[in-house]
């Protein structure tokens, strides 16, 4: 079976979509995939052993240039290869409407969510076979799209754990002697952020330890934060990376922790331990989900809220570190 998967961002989004994928590989022994993906992102499809071909869009680039997006040589070439072959199934796993019209793009019949389950219901006019799942406020992401995929194929729910199909060992083990922990501070909503004083009273309690603190960045704004950590605590800040490089040091990390980011659901694909810090998110709907996770939660909060801070503990950060190490 030759199956064409639209999910095309965010770092967080594709990862949640990997366990699906291992089980319609196992419930489908001759399946190929083909992924369309946003080009920042098209290192993460390949990881997966069931990815045959990915297939890289540039939305985001195209929104800040409609015209060139229209009319430019590079959506003529990106239609001309969803149109290369036909598939078996055209299945858009993110249930957008941005994302139903790349689906449409496509030779094959196309499925998706139906109104009631896809994040924007009129994407759902774009399908020709739609399925019923819970919606994004009542499910977590991983289980969604485990159902999501069970329905489009045709095969039993699996009730096993989820399996994201990544191999640590296919990443490469940064060059650093001492074991380390990972601080994944990082983040878009401002509301996800964990105050600074937090990250430096964490860091040097990691460094008193034997760990050395080793923080990632992704914009210059991250960069400065990373280095006033690093500050405090003889940190290491690291250099710009690829995505795969990126993950080569999450996976040999002796621990991680983060807030509510893309970079903490790898963590969690990869196995490492970690501890993920949530304040206007719900980890029952996006948590960080694989084994030795630990979730930590600014209250007993059962709604999102955008403007709700991330109000997390140093001691209880400090408290099930010492546990996990």
């Amino acid at each position: 079976m030759r199956l064409l998967l639209v999910k095309t961002s965010s770092l967080g989004d594709l990862v949640h979509a990997l366990p699906a994928l291992s089980d319609a590989a196992r419930a489908r022994a001759a399946l190929s995939c083909d992924w369309l993906v946003e080009r920042a992102f098209a290192e993460i499809p390949a990881w997966h052993p069931a990815v045959a071909r990915t297939i890289a869009c540039d939305l985001r680039g195209w929104r800040r240039t409609p015209l060139r997006g229209i009319f430019g040589d590079e959506w003529r070439r990106l239609r001309a290869e969803l149109r290369s072959q036909p598939y078996d199934l055209v299945l858009d796993a993110q249930g957008l409407m941005k994302s139903a019209w790349l689906a449409y793009q496509a030779r094959g019949p196309r499925a998706g969510p139906d109104r009631y389950s896809a994040r924007e219901p009129l994407a759902a006019i774009f399908y020709q076979r739609r399925y019923a799942v819970p919606s994004h406020e009542r499910a977590h992401a991983v289980d969604r799209l485990r159902r999501l995929f069970a329905a489009a194929l045709d095969y039993p729910l699996p009730q096993t754990p989820p399996d994201y199909g990544l191999k640590r060992d296919r990443f490469p083990a940064p060059g650093i002697a001492a074991p380390y922990a990972l601080l994944l501070h990082g983040t878009t909503w401002p509301s996800k952020r964990w105050r600074l004083a937090c990250w430096q009273d964490l860091g040097r309690w990691l460094a008193a330890r034997g760990l050395r603190v080793a923080l990632p960045w992704g914009n210059d704004t991250e960069r400065a934060e990373a280095q006033a950590i690093a500050a405090s605590c003889a940190g290491l800040v690291l250099p710009r990376l690829s995505l795969t490089e990126l993950a080569g040091w999450i996976a040999h990390a002796r621990v991680c922790v983060g807030v509510d980011t893309g970079l903490a659901h790898l963590a969690a694909a990869l196995g490492t331990p970690q501890v993920t810090l949530y304040g206007p998110t719900l980890p029952a709907l996006t948590g960080a989900i694989g084994a030795n996770q630990y979730w930590l939660t600014s209250g007993d909060d059962q709604t999102i809220d955008r403007n709700r801070p991330n109000t997390v503990g140093v001691a209880r950060v400090q408290e099930t570190l010492a546990s996990l190490l």
